[in-house]
């Protein structure tokens, strides 16, 4: 071989050295590329992961919901009573009709006797308008010559005052139907024809929430000592600086509160002395371990949406198989039968034995988000199945719809301005929502906050 063939040949596997070296470059490039490409296609949303529907760039389409198509027709259902509009017997004003002329013959039947053969009846609201009550004193001089006054009723404290009617009312307007401040000071013009400015209207919401905080301790209260507790967080400007919004809440009350920390400073600030046996019912958030509870629940909902997410980004099965044992477990809960939550059960013990293998089958090393997902089950293994064994414990968490009112209000009428007006919001809306799980009027249980007079 002749020398300059060496050369040659030495060049071109120096070329060929490189060009390996520049092929595995590019195809570690490719594959974070690949990684990266498929985070942005697969995008997150409140359909498949715990992001809220205020974060969803546009509505995900219903044809991806987890819900499943039932047998049953949309509408109404066969043996599903109507409701229209009744008669009442007992109206406040009757106009009695009555012929003065026959239009036959065109003589006066005024005088005939007359007999009720139909009646219809009209609904409608009177003229609304403002009541002012004005209250006097009086002084006199007894006979010993001392000077005797009168005392103004304890909640009429200055010359000019809203009373308890619109206080409750602005309560229910705001915090109930959402009404921005411009939109409630315009409704109240219009139909009450009661002028109010944006300060009064803040006044009368801290002075309604400061009635209600006894009633807020009590709910706080019955949360902290039920068997089992929600819970769930959402955040929230106030005033251009992030706080959050926590609710606890059970199938009877609801409690929200508002802090600038989302981890186990607020849990212990609003829930110290909960019940030690109570199930909480939680993402998988590490804060909600810290509370101190007999046993955990993790929400099915929000493990139902993560797999949903991996399905989509992945295009494997697996899952679908982690999502079908849930559905599987649901199903058993929902059985007729409770005597399963007390005597050993072979569905029961299948199950677990399914989720066992699924945590222990080896995934795709590429597909590091749901191996993440694995680890965070096998993690917290022990509180995915706690709701059949237990009769009372839901599978999912009904704190997401507990604090959804705070995104639609925040949605409606934007961030609050200040922390005082946050936290009046949370004890209405607490008050508010008890009361709905109780069946109570909403107007009518802040009427009462809006009477009570603290001691």
């Amino acid at each position: 071989m002749e020398p300059s063939d060496k050369v040659i040949i030495e060049d071109l596997k120096r070329i060929i050295f490189f060009q390996r070296q520049g092929i595995i470059s590019l195809m570690k490039k490719i594959d974070v590329l690949e990684r990266e490409l498929a985070r942005h296609t697969t995008k997150k949303d409140s359909n498949n992961s715990s992001l809220p529907p205020s974060k969803d760039e546009n509505r995900p389409p219903r044809t991806v919901s987890l819900r499943e198509k039932g047998n049953r027709k949309a509408g109404g259902q066969p043996g599903h009573d109507g409701h229209t509009l009744k008669m009442t017997d007992n109206p406040d004003e009757i106009i009695e009709h009555r012929a003065c002329f026959c239009p036959e013959c065109g003589k006066d039947v005024s005088s005939q006797p007359f007999e009720l053969f139909g009646k219809r009846q009209v609904i409608d609201i009177p003229v609304i308008k403002q009541i002012v009550t004005e209250h006097r004193v009086y002084r006199c001089t007894c006979t010993c010559g001392k000077v005797v006054e009168s005392d103004f009723p304890v909640d009429v404290d200055s010359p000019v005052r809203y009373g308890k009617g619109i206080e409750s009312l602005i309560g229910y307007l705001s915090v109930r139907q959402y009404l921005p401040f411009k939109r409630l000071q315009e409704m109240m013009g219009d139909i009450f024809a009661v002028q109010i400015s944006e300060g009064g209207l803040h006044h009368l919401l801290n002075r309604l929430a400061a009635k209600g905080s006894d009633a807020y301790e009590m709910i706080r209260q019955k949360v902290m000592n039920s068997g089992v507790i929600g819970t769930d967080e959402t955040g929230m400007k106030i005033n251009g600086k992030k706080h959050w919004f926590r609710t606890w809440q059970n199938n009877r009350a609801t409690y929200i509160a508002v802090s600038e920390n989302r981890g186990t400073t607020t849990i212990n600030e609003n829930m110290s002395g909960i019940s030690k046996d109570a199930v909480l019912v939680h993402d998988c958030r590490r804060a909600h371990f810290q509370t101190p509870v007999g046993k955990h629940q993790l929400c099915t909902a929000h493990l139902e949406r993560e797999t949903k997410y991996l399905e989509e980004r992945y295009k494997v099965d697996w899952p679908v198989r982690f999502r079908a044992v849930l559905k599987k477990a649901h199903k058993l809960k929902n059985q007729p039968t409770p005597s399963f939550y007390y005597y050993p059960d072979q569905l029961r013990s299948d199950l677990e034995n399914e989720l066992e293998c699924l945590l222990k089958e080896p995934l795709d090393p590429k597909h590091k988000k749901m191996i993440s997902f694995q680890k965070r089950i096998i993690k917290y293994r022990d509180h995915v199945f706690t709701f059949l064994y237990h009769p009372d414990v839901p599978a999912d968490n009904g704190s997401e719809r507990a604090i959804r009112n705070v995104k639609v209000k925040q949605k409606i009428s934007g961030q609050f301005k200040i922390l005082n007006a946050a936290e009046s919001f949370a004890i209405l809306r607490s008050i508010i929502d008890t009361a709905i799980k109780n069946n109570q009027n909403v107007v009518g249980a802040l009427s009462v906050i809006s009477a009570y007079k603290r001691g």
